[in-house]
């Protein structure tokens, strides 16, 4: 039995209003089957939905427990051009606990309780749900002294190396046992309460998971290899966001009250271990795949920039001890560096902060890519295989693995959103990919947020 479209029926008003007599009607659409008008404006019927339940939610989560009167409407910074959804959803989101000051990214949109590309201080408190359930994302790049034209023969057998070393995908372990300090660092296993998870942790280091998780190859203007990863603390920091969530009273889903917790209560000191510990094992698992890349590759390292982007720092603003709530946004601090990528046929960049008052509008936070224009049905809804293989060969990028889900078409172009950011920051390098790796289709990755 078909399944109900929830958004059907807006869509087709929608439709009609656009002037489409029938909204029934048939739409050739370029390398795919045609489809009804109606279909055209599912994702407006969509973004609408969001808006009225994230307003419907509102209420509810601000009587949940009232707010001190000292963080009452608290300044929030809208950098670029978002659906009323996000917008409503982080106002939410600040609504709840001590929080200071907030800021939504130019690639901002929906997220698990919290906008990704949302950021947040708190006064005296952290937030579960703020930091997510892929505790510690991030991104790595690594420059070489290797240039491309030494290697340009060889890019397919590269990439189908980095495919056959690196374990992609769900429930993975990597194949190759991993020796790290971090495994031995018993007092943070314990304070974190993740003890029982050590062997676990041991086996999935250096997996690199699926969706937007991947592996670049990427050449800057000088012609030099640049390899760039992006993944987080998989098993570890979905398991740890879980049980500190539900401890914490938290619920799953978008538009629910964050989880904020005291940082010295016992339940917030244990979960600022367990994220610290998960931040570390995430710094551990991307060096491990960079090197192992490196060693495939040839080559010496020139350079390294290294971010996470789903995590809580202790940092100072306007003379404030602050918690600075990142989920899907760089620290971006003055002179401070960063790795942001776009999409897998679009330029990454090299950036760094600059001081400015736009800076400090922004927590001296800035964007940690692209930003989804479609989520991942409706991107596999709207575009095929064809237009996304058209895009990567004039780009030239091998592609092994990813999904519709992640094709070009279905975010933003990083130059867009980075034209929003450039008062406060300024872009060093631009990174051309010529070879991307990625889980297969159809791969659902429980460890991602």
């Amino acid at each position: 039995m078909e399944r109900s479209d929830p958004y059907k029926a807006r869509a087709r008003e929608l439709a009609m209003a656009a002037g489409y007599a029938d909204p029934d009607v048939k739409v050739e659409r370029p390398g795919m089957k045609a489809w009804p008008a109606w279909c055209q404006f599912r994702q407006a019927a969509r973004d609408e939905h969001m808006a009225h339940e994230a307003d419907a939610a509102g209420a509810e989560i601000a009587a949940l427990k009232p707010q001190d009167a000292a963080y009452h409407d608290s300044p929030l910074t809208v950098i670029g051009e978002h659906d009323a959804a996000t917008v409503v959803q982080m106002r939410n989101c600040m609504s709840v606990g001590n929080a200071v000051a907030g800021v939504i990214c130019a690639d901002g949109h929906l997220g698990y309780a919290q906008p990704v590309g949302g950021v947040i201080a708190y006064e005296k408190q952290i937030s579960i749900s703020g930091v997510g359930f892929d505790i510690g994302c991030g991104n790595m790049a690594v420059r070489l002294d290797t240039r491309f034209e030494e290697i340009e023969s060889r890019v397919g057998n590269i990439a189908k190396d980095i495919a056959r070393i690196v374990s992609f995908g769900i429930g993975r372990s990597n194949n190759e046992r991993v020796e790290h300090e971090l495994f031995d660092d018993s007092n943070a296993w314990k304070a974190s309460d993740m003890e029982a998870y050590r062997q676990k942790a041991v086996n999935q280091i250096g997996t690199v998971g699926s969706g937007n998780h991947y592996v670049d190859l990427m050449r800057d203007e000088a012609g030099y290899v640049w390899i760039g990863v992006h993944f987080g603390s998989r098993g570890l920091g979905h398991t740890s966001a879980t049980r500190y969530l539900k401890a914490a009273g938290g619920k799953e889903g978008m538009n629910v009250p964050p989880a904020v917790v005291d940082e010295d209560s016992e339940l917030g000191q244990r979960y600022i271990a367990a994220m610290e510990l998960a931040g570390r094992y995430s710094y551990a698992g991307r060096e491990w795949v960079v090197e192992r890349v490196r060693q495939i590759i040839g080559g010496t390292v020139t350079d390294m920039v290294h971010n996470h982007h789903n995590y809580a720092w202790r940092e100072t603003h306007d003379g404030r001890d602050l918690w600075v709530v990142r989920k899907g946004a760089t620290p971006a601090f003055p002179g401070q560096r960063g790795f942001v990528g776009g999409s897998m046929g679009d330029d990454a960049v090299i950036l760094e902060g600059v001081d400015s008052p736009e800076a400090k509008a922004s927590l001296y936070s800035t964007v940690h890519g692209a930003g989804r224009l479609f989520g991942r049905k409706e991107a596999k809804r709207r575009f095929s295989r064809d237009e996304m293989d058209a895009w990567l060969q004039r780009r030239r990028v091998t592609l092994i693995g990813a999904d519709l889900d992640e094709s070009p078409m279905a975010y933003r172009r990083l130059d867009e959103v980075l034209a929003y950011h450039a008062t406060s920051t300024r872009v060093l390098h631009r990174l051309t990919p010529f070879a991307v790796v990625m889980a297969g289709e159809g791969e659902f990755d429980p460890f991602k947020d």
